[in-house]
């Protein structure tokens, strides 16, 4: 059989994602099967020929994991290259959404497994409208696959409550030889806690992982808590737990030593969906205290081998880590217990399992049961709800279209208004209370400038309606990639969306001149995958690349590549009209009846007053932007009913 890994996260990176693939992938091919393996590419990962990497970035404060660019038509020509049986989906979410409809574009099985309760981590961060939209995500791309698989009894239960489905249960298994008490060694205790009882802890170091409830054990008489692992949290950890050993990142033999050294294994973390470390903590004869929900509660058998205590009570998990540190004997017979329990879950037994279910797979999608099944499950409950139609957190990101250039109407010299700003004075105009507003755009910028400087700004003014319009400077640069830059943008759009803001994303545009049809097809196929972008995310779309109106040339202004006051009013008034702004077009009718002045009467010819500076900005390698900030970097308020009174935001 010729299976294809699609996987979210891959080496460098260690995780349980990682290891469960490299598992599956060694005992398949030792059984005489083929593999390859198409994940996001990291800094040293390189393609060859059983793995596949893909340009990638990597999450804002998190760059352990990286989110992957590929399309559905890049997968769907892997794919089609390596003429799989049956397409596995290790923990699909923003690639393996992708991944699922390449392999039904081609007619192939999928089975996807789920690995990473993503829904309880966007609950854990603070996201409640995220949270909707990832169960919703969830959802659909188990419905689309042909066969699901779960780790443990809990997470069988939170697909089902989903709507999910044709699912099976299948655990992981341990390296029974890797992580074995034989491992445990007296110099390495007598070197991290010489005479103390060690309860350690394995795991990323991250916010749903629960670490800072060790604090109740920390301070135990005659107890050293030894942390295992790095992430983005490990400084905070670091300074609430002074009396910790952290060992950072552990793997190998260093790992199952550091394991089978520990007395108590502890495990806080109720978003996990299996638990592998305690596996590995159990196969090395150490006792597990762990909270009573998800995953553990089918791998720690309480007072078996080890303790479940009651999820949040932090008294309960300081009394059960108690009872074990203060008897020898029963931490010892506890651990003999857990050694036992695990011997029979091995990785080639395992395996097996796992082959089995891709025959099941393809029995099924040869039956047409997957198609049908992606068609039924819809569940109401989890569906998203309609974005909201008022907004008082507006945050405009771009290029010197957003910023405004050219539209002088109104204004004072020297400054811009612009069609994002005539967009949110509209909203602020059907709102019932004051909208703030921040316009990060400025000339030049192209997207990896909104990626690196833009976007983590508005991500720390937290808006509820970001506004994307960018791409336009890329576009017509030598050799640009519209599938690449699509790609970044649409990274762009995932993180707005799962930070809790709506998004309206537009197309760039071109004048209709004859120059521009040197660089159609780029903007024909960008807004192509911007509109796949909007769907996938469930952004608002202004697709201007299609609208004939907005290419006429009494819409742009004196320099031939920025719009005129009257296209920027056209656009703001197309957005608003996409947002749902009551009466827009007839707003739209009264605002160019009153305000039909021209910009400005500019000096010069356009030779000597664009086109030259231009050429010399190349030759000297600068851009329009150099030294420019944006206009609003704070927000400003803009006063409900329209007033033209503009004050500075008080700052949060």
């Amino acid at each position: 059989m010729r299976v294809a890994f699609v996987a979210e996260s891959f080496l460098p990176h260690m995780n349980g994602v990682t290891g469960s693939v490299l598992q599956s992938v060694r005992h398949l091919t030792a059984s005489g099967h083929e593999a390859l393996v198409v994940a996001p590419g990291a800094p040293g990962a390189r393609s060859d020929a059983q793995t596949r990497v893909l340009p990638s970035m990597p999450l804002p404060g998190y760059p352990q994991v990286r989110v992957a660019f590929g399309r559905t038509g890049t997968l769907a020509g892997i794919l089609r290259d390596y003429q799989p049986d049956v397409v596995h989906l290790a923990s699909p979410f923003v690639l393996g959404w992708r991944a699922v409809a390449a392999a039904a574009s081609l007619d192939l099985p999928t089975v996807a497994v789920y690995q990473t309760d993503v829904i309880a981590y966007a609950r854990k961060y603070g996201l409640p409208r995220a949270t909707a939209l990832t169960a919703a995500h969830v959802a659909r791309l188990h419905a689309r696959a042909t066969l699901t698989l779960a780790p443990s009894s809990a997470a069988l239960s939170q697909l089902d409550e989903l709507g999910v489905d044709r699912t099976r249960l299948w655990g992981r298994g341990v390296d029974t030889e890797r992580f074995h008490p034989g491992r445990r060694s007296d110099a390495w205790r007598q070197w991290i806690a010489p005479g103390e009882v060690i309860v350690g802890y394995v795991g990323r170091l991250a916010p749903e992982k629960q670490v800072e409830d060790l604090a109740v054990i920390a301070g135990m008489p005659g107890v050293r808590l030894v942390i295992v692992g790095d992430g983005p949290a490990r400084a905070r950890l670091e300074r609430a737990l002074p009396g910790a050993v952290f060992l950072g990142h552990l793997s190998g033999i260093e790992l199952a030593q550091a394991v089978a050294g520990f007395d108590v294994f502890v495990h806080p973390g109720e978003s996990e969906t299996f638990g592998q470390t305690i596996q590995e903590a159990h196969a090395s004869g150490v006792p597990v205290v762990a909270t009573g929900r998800g995953g553990p509660v089918d791998l720690v058998r309480s007072s078996v081998d080890g303790w479940l205590y009651r999820p949040g009570d932090l008294d309960d998990l300081h009394d059960r880590v108690r009872d074990l540190v203060g008897d020898a004997t029963k931490r010892q017979a506890f651990g003999t217990a857990a050694r036992a329990g695990v011997e029979e879950r091995t990785w080639p037994a395992l395996v097996d399992t796992l082959h089995g279910y891709y025959l099941e797979a393809q029995q099924l999608h040869g039956a047409g049961l997957s198609t049908a099944r992606a068609a039924r499950v819809r569940p109401a409950s989890i569906a998203p709800a309609r974005p909201p139609r008022s907004w008082s957190r507006v945050v405009a990101l771009g290029d010197s279209l957003t910023e405004g250039l050219c539209d002088t109407s109104r204004m004072p010299e020297g400054q811009y208004r612009g069609w994002a700003d005539r967009l949110a004075t509209l909203l602020a105009q059907r709102s019932s209370s004051t909208v703030r507003y921040a316009n990060l755009a400025v000339r030049s910028r192209r997207v990896r400038d909104l990626l690196d400087e833009q976007l983590p700004r508005a991500l720390e003014l937290a808006p509820d309606l970001t506004t994307v319009l960018i791409g336009a400077n890329d576009l017509v640069s030598h050799r640009a990639d519209p599938d690449v830059l699509a790609d970044r943008l649409d990274y762009a759009v995932g993180v707005l969306r799962a930070a809790g803001s709506d998004v309206l994303l537009v197309t760039p545009f071109l004048p209709a001149r004859r120059a521009s049809g040197l660089f159609a097809r780029r903007f024909a196929r960008f807004a192509e995958r911007l509109r796949e972008t909007a769907t996938v995310h469930g952004a608002f779309l202004l697709d201007l690349d299609i609208d004939p109106d907005v290419g006429e040339l009494e819409k742009w202004s004196h320099d031939k590549v920025h719009l005129s006051s009257r296209g920027h009013r056209f656009v703001s008034y197309r957005a608003a009209e996409v947002l749902g702004v009551p009466d827009v077009e007839a707003l739209g009718a009264l605002d160019a009846a009153l305000h039909a002045e021209e910009d400005r009467p500019v000096s010069g010819t356009w030779l000597t007053r664009d086109a030259l500076p231009w050429v010399w900005r190349r030759l000297r390698g600068r851009t329009a932007g150099d030294q420019i900030t944006a206009k609003h970097t704070d927000y400003i308020e803009l006063p409900a009913g329209g007033s033209s009174a503009r004050t500075p935001a008080p700052q949060s």
